[in-house]
């Protein structure tokens, strides 16, 4: 048995910055059961296209992380893009975020959200997710995209979730807001401008795991247990004594890990099943990602990759929910894809030359009020033991990838100031 001094599983994002702002030469071991790290971050690259698990964009709040990492990519080439996003809606593409565009929806659905959006009742109770949207904006904006488009993104019916699930993500907006923006438009959302290096988001996973020493990564090492009472972690290939142990697996499976019950009740999620796919030709221009609130398409989301490096080959990210569990039948979904992408028109004589799929699971968690009760106690239970949790997946919420680097040097610099 190997003693050290802090183990950290999984060597995603979270994991890494961690184990990076410990510092080399810290008494450390990552643990991460895939052959690669990068976690969801993982960077595909076939036939001249490069392509992500889904698509990472990178929407820096902190100049001092963005800089921490531009630093460690020397000969990278990052663009910094504006953001141009749509809502596919009958037949028409309608400016992101919806409830801030109505006024460029068909005249009489106009009328239908402005007047529902008006008679809203805001002061109304909102205790979960679908019950909010219906008090903030009415029923017809509700009903037209907040809860088709989500409910085929989190593969869930809304009003099992928290009112505040999406938290700073969600767009929000006033009636006020709304008017305004019939005149003036301002549809900057938290993502108005993102950025992307040419080699895929991997450069960034490459770029903080450069501040970690290569011996304490241990890929193809998978978690089998873990000892709270004795702090002991035990592995597919040994057992190791830790001082402290910071996990950003899902919370769940470390619950499980540590020989916990978990009530499958309170802890649901979905998988989101991505189609890379890359094309003999361009396609449409001007846009990097569009959103898709009809239930007849099999996809919520397509992003296009050529039009950030402005190549000449289009080059798609498609993105199609289900529930944790489901028996996805890739090639079918495939061809229903391929139609419906026709049907959008985004495909017309192009000819299809390479592809890619994955299946992300856990992809997005269900918050609802059982699942965070439940995480923060475990988290204090666990904290007093010396187990720590991070990340969206260790954290059990909703959070960007900067926001795993920040939790992880604030997690870093508490734990070595205590």
């Amino acid at each position: 048995m190997k003693t050290v001094g802090t183990v950290i599983i999984g060597a995603g994002m979270s994991g890494l910055a961690t184990a990076a702002a410990l510092g080399k030469g810290s008494d450390l071991v990552i643990l991460e059961r895939d052959a690669e790290i990068g976690g969801y971050c993982k960077t595909v690259k076939k036939d001249g296209f490069v392509w992500d698990y889904s698509g990472h964009f990178f929407h820096f709040k902190h100049p001092e992380i963005e800089q921490f990492l531009l630093e460690r990519m020397p000969g990278q080439q990052v663009r910094k893009v504006i953001k141009k996003s749509f809502i596919s809606y009958a037949g028409r593409q309608i400016d992101f975020p919806f409830q801030k565009n109505i006024h460029q929806l068909p005249q009489a659905e106009f009328i239908d959200c402005l007047h529902d959006l008006y008679f809203a009742k805001p002061t109304d109770p909102q205790t979960n997710f679908k019950e909010m949207l219906y008090a903030r904006f009415g029923r017809s904006i509700a009903e037209k995209f907040l809860i088709p488009y989500n409910e085929k993104l989190y593969a869930t019916d809304l009003a099992t979730l928290d009112r505040d699930a999406m938290g700073r993500f969600f767009p929000h907006a006033d009636l006020t807001d709304i008017i305004r923006n019939m005149k003036q438009a301002d549809n900057a959302t938290y993502n108005a401008t993102f950025t992307y290096p040419e080699g895929g988001a991997i450069e960034y996973v490459k770029a903080i795991a450069s501040e970690v020493e290569p011996s304490a990564l241990h890929l193809n090492e998978a978690v089998t247990a873990i000892d709270v009472a004795t702090k002991t972690v035990r592995t597919t290939k040994g057992e190791y004594r830790f001082q402290r142990l910071v996990s950003s697996a899902p919370f769940p499976a470390l619950m499980q890990l540590c020989g916990q019950p978990v009530d499958p009740k309170r802890f649901t999620w979905n998988q989101v099943l991505v189609f890379n796919l890359g094309f003999d030709g361009k396609g449409p221009k001007d846009v990097h990602w569009v959103y898709y609130p009809d239930r007849a398409l099999p996809f919520y989301r397509v992003g296009f990759y050529d039009n950030i490096f402005e190549s000449d080959r289009m080059s798609l990210y498609v993105e199609l929910g289900s529930p944790n569990g489901a028996k996805l039948d890739v090639s079918a979904l495939r061809e229903a894809v391929l139609a419906g992408l026709k049907r959008e028109g985004i495909i017309t004589t192009q000819k299809l030359i390479a592809e890619h799929s994955v299946v992300m699971n856990p992809a997005y968690v269900h918050i609802t009020r059982a699942s965070t009760a439940e995480v923060t106690a475990t988290k204090q239970r666990l904290a007093a033991a010396g187990v720590h949790t991070l990340g969206r997946y260790g954290g059990w919420t909703y959070c960007s990838i900067e926001d795993n680097i920040v939790e992880a040097r604030a997690l870093v610099g508490s734990l070595q100031a205590g």
